[in-house]
This record gives structure tokens, C-alpha cells and sequence, in this order.
């Protein structure tokens, strides 16, 4: 930004409070993954293979938040995954990172607009599919436009009730387990030992689930974007790392577990269950069985919200990262515009136009373009993963090396060095066996390498390519800045 403009704000407002920062990430992790994909999961896997790979999967997962709880409470940035990389690696890969982070977003935004549109002909089959989506756009455009606080507070109430329909859930399936309601004599567990017992499908079968469990736990990392824009980021960022992982893992374990006891999982709607067929999620079929009227109406507004609720949070999360890209010089400089209420308007726009793009995409070629769009932007979370953890091992070694105290750390991550490495070690597998199905066939199905890798090699082209236009280098320990 031009320093003669002294009539717009410099810098993002911090307009959130603790009770935002929880429901962010609550919101960006709690969807479609739990309340349809956990279903087909124990279907595979079943009900103990499924739980086993959602729990090693959730271990990943604190140890990342951990990671990102000390570099997000020490040096609280809305750019931070930009940031963080730029500082304690190299410039080149805070690039690569902060390009995949909001491509990853942007094309998010296209894909819950595809199934928010799906999810509204359930009551309205006819209607056209085009004007929800753009109603929809709408109303996560204005969201966005008002201030950090109108998003803040849209997101709380979002989770929130999704939230409220998990723990009814639960206690639901409490009572039907112990045959207090349903009409049904208490099951025991007997579904769990059925057909051979929990773990089904073998070795491959857990596998599979391991991979897609990750992409349900995506959106946990949202708190180090909102941690920039947070009224006191070092009390309020810890006491969200902490609430977040126990409760997403109560929510996930305990969710399938008692999927797990009620629905067999040969049960054949397990399998069946999408955004196109809301009536077969395995949450519908829980709340039928308990008697619950209108249990797939209910579900459908309830994942309806789940969508909004992701995509709201894909805009916010992709324009504040385009925003740091540009306030670092690694973006177009009009893109750093900041309105009257703090917000960046141009970046905004910006990632409003490609999430639209994207979405209109899926109606030419029979969506080809918009599937290679959906599959590229599948691979980066992963590597937003991976680059939270490299960025973390990074932090802690330059602290140290630089003969910095611990005690000045306001939240400290345990177990380090264990936790980045094992989190990294964890993460390059998933990324690594993406699609192992397509090696394990008679011949290697090349489109299906082709089509699940393409992410890789962008992100590489991405990161290289800066390092060798700007020259950049891995920035020694004892030259790593903290200010």
C-alpha cells in the first residue's frame, strides 16, 4: 500500500474473541466428513477399523496443532503459513506454501457451492441450480464484507449448530444403545463382532480410510489464520488449541463409535451415503431408528449450514492469506487494498471470482476441468500440513540456537522434537499413498496416478520456480528472525 494514503488502515483489526477462535476451527473441521464420509468409512473398515484409523489420524492432528499453537501464540500472523516458512526455511517455500494454501481455499469455496446447490434441490428439485449458487456466493461475500467480526460471529453460530445436533446425536445414541429409547432391545455389540468382527476389509481396507480421515480433520489449522486477527492472541490462541483437538476427537471417536454399535456395517445405505443422498447418511439413519421425524430433512439443513459453514470459512481464511502474500511483496500489490472496516476488499474479490470460476467450470466438459481443479487442490492441505510442521521444527531450532529462553515461549508444544517429525513422517505417508489403489490392480492405472498426484508436481513448479528466479536459500538457524 502507497504510504501517502493515510485514510485507510495499515494493518487487519483484531475483532475476534476466544469463543470465535474455538468455533473457527470447530466449524472448518466438523462437515460433510463426519456426517456422510464417516458412514462409507465403517463400511470399509469397519466399525474398529474405521476408529483406529480416525484416532491415529487425530494424534497426527494434536501434534500439529501443538506446532501451530507455538508459532501462531508467539508471532500471531494472518499470513501465517507464508510467514512462518518464509522466516525459519526459505523465502521460496513460504511462497509455494502461501499459493497452495489459498488455491486450496479458492477451489474449496467452488466445490461447497457445487454441494450446497445439490444439498437445496432435496426441497427443491426443479429449481435451477445456478441461482442458488449464486445466492449462496452471495451470502458468503457480504459475510466476509462486513468486518472480521460479522465473520467471526456467522461462524460461531454455524458451528454451533452443528455442534448441537452432534451432542444430541451422541446422547441419542447413548440411550438406543442401552435400549432406553428406539423401542429396541440394547445391542451390545454385537454389530461390532458381525461378519468376522470389527476390522474388515484387511490392511488395504484401513489404509484407504487412513488417507480420506485426513481430509475430514482439514480446517483444524484455521485458528493460526484467524490468530492475526484475534483481540489477545496469546491467552486466546492456546486455550483454543486445547478445546479444539479433545472436542473434534470426542466428536469424531465417540460419533462413529456409536454408528458403529447401532448400524451394521454391511447395512448397504452406508455406502450409499453423499451430498446427493442425505437420506442414507449414517446420522439419518440413527436418528429414523430412534423414531426422530423428518430425521433426513433435519439432517439435510444441518449439512446445508456444514457447507456454508466451510465455505464462509474458505474465504476468509484465502483472502487473508492473499492479503500477507501481497503485503510481502509475493502477490500483486493492489491485492494488499484494505476497506474502512479492515478487511481486504480487492483480495476478496480476487478469491470470490476464481471460487465462482471454478465453480462454472463444472458445467463444461462434463466438470473434467473442474474435477482436475478438486483433485489438485485435494494434495494441499496435506502439504499446508507438512509445511506447519517443517516451519515448527525450523522455529524451535533457531530459538534455541540463537540462545533464546523456552520460558519465553507464551505456549510451548510438548514432546518436541517428536511431535513435527512424527506429524511430518505421518503426513508424507498420506501424501505418498494418496491413491495406492491405482498400483495395486493388474496394471497401474496412470490417469488415476495422474489425476490424484497432479497437486505434487504444481507445488513443486510453485516453489522451485521462485527459488530459481530469486536465488533464495535455506536461512541458517542463528539468522532467522523472531521480531
Amino acid at each position: 500500500m502507497s504510504s501517502n494514503n493515510t485514510t485507510e488502515p495499515q494493518q487487519l483489526k483484531r475483532g475476534l474473541k476466544a469463543r470465535h477462535l474455538t468455533m473457527i476451527a470447530l466449524g472448518g473441521s466438523i462437515g460433510t466428513g463426519l456426517f456422510l464420509a464417516s458412514g462409507s468409512a465403517i463400511a470399509e473398515a469397519g466399525p474398529g477399523g474405521a476408529l483406529l484409523a480416525y484416532i491415529a489420524v487425530g494424534i497426527m492432528v494434536y501434534f500439529l496443532m501443538t506446532s501451530l499453537g507455538e508459532l501462531a501464540t508467539y508471532m500471531p500472523e494472518s499470513g501465517s503459513f507464508n510467514t512462518y516458512a518464509s522466516r525459519f526455511v526459505d523465502p521460496s517455500l513460504g511462497f509455494a506454501l502461501g499459493w497452495n494454501f489459498w488455491f486450496n481455499w479458492a477451489i474449496t469455496i467452488a466445490s461447497e457451492l457445487t454441494a450446497a446447490t445439490l444439498i437445496i434441490k432435496y426441497w427443491f428439485p426443479d429449481s435451477p441450480s445456478y441461482l442458488w449458487s449464486f445466492l449462496f456466493l452471495a451470502i458468503i461475500f457480504g459475510l466476509n464484507l462486513m468486518s472480521v467480526k460479522g465473520y467471526g460471529e456467522s461462524e460461531y453460530w454455524f458451528a454451533l449448530i452443528k455442534i448441537t445436533v452432534v451432542i444430541i446425536f451422541l446422547i441419542v445414541g447413548v440411550l438406543m444403545i442401552f435400549g432406553i429409547m428406539g423401542g429396541s432391545k440394547p445391542t451390545g455389540f454385537s454389530n461390532f463382532t458381525l461378519d468376522g468382527g470389527p476390522f474388515h476389509g484387511g490392511f488395504l481396507a484401513f489404509l484407504g480410510i487412513f488417507m480420506a480421515a485426513g481430509y475430514s480433520f482439514q480446517g483444524t489449522e484455521l485458528v493460526g489464520i484467524a490468530a492475526g486477527e484475534s483481540e489477545n492472541p496469546r491467552e486466546n490462541v492456546p486455550k483454543a488449541i486445547k478445546q479444539i483437538f479433545w472436542r473434534i476427537l470426542f466428536f469424531y471417536i465417540f460419533a462413529i463409535f456409536i454408528i458403529g454399535m447401532l448400524i451394521p456395517f454391511t447395512h448397504p445405505s452406508l455406502m450409499q451415503a453423499g451430498i446427493e443422498n442425505i437420506a442414507v447418511s449414517p446420522f439419518t439413519l440413527v436418528f429414523e431408528k430412534a423414531g426422530i421425524a423428518f430425521a433426513a430433512a433435519i439432517m439435510n439443513a444441518v449439512i446445508l449450514t456444514s457447507v456454508l459453514s466451510a465455505g464462509n470459512s474458505g474465504m476468509y481464511a484465502s483472502t487473508r492469506v492473499l492479503w500477507v502474500l501481497a503485503k510481502d511483496g509475493k502477490a500483486p500489490k493492489f491485492l494488499e487494498k484494505l476497506n474502512k472496516r479492515g478487511v481486504p476488499i480487492n483480495a476478496l474479490l480476487v478469491t470470490c471470482a476464481v471460487g465462482m470460476l471454478a465453480f462454472l467450470a463444472s458445467f463444461f466438459g462434463d466438470g473434467v476441468v473442474y474435477l482436475w481443479l478438486l483433485n489438485a487442490s485435494g494434495m494441499c492441505g496435506f502439504i499446508t500440513w507438512l509445511g506447519i510442521a517443517i516451519s515448527h521444527y525450523r522455529f524451535r531450532r533457531a530459538f534455541v540456537a540463537q540462545g533464546r529462553d523456552l520460558s519465553e515461549l507464551p505456549y510451548r508444544a510438548k514432546w518436541f522434537p517428536l511431535g513435527p517429525l512424527f506429524a511430518f513422517a505421518l503426513c508424507m505417508f498420506v501424501i505418498i499413498g494418496q491413491n495406492f489403489k491405482a498400483f495395486t490392480g493388474e496394471t497401474i492405472d496412470w490417469y488415476g496416478v495422474l489425476v490424484s498426484y497432479i497437486g505434487i508436481p504444481l507445488f513443486l513448479a510453485v516453489w522451485l520456480g521462485y527459488k530459481f528466479v530469486y536465488k533464495t536459500k535455506v536461512i541458517p538457524l542463528k539468522d532467522c528472525e523472531f521480531d
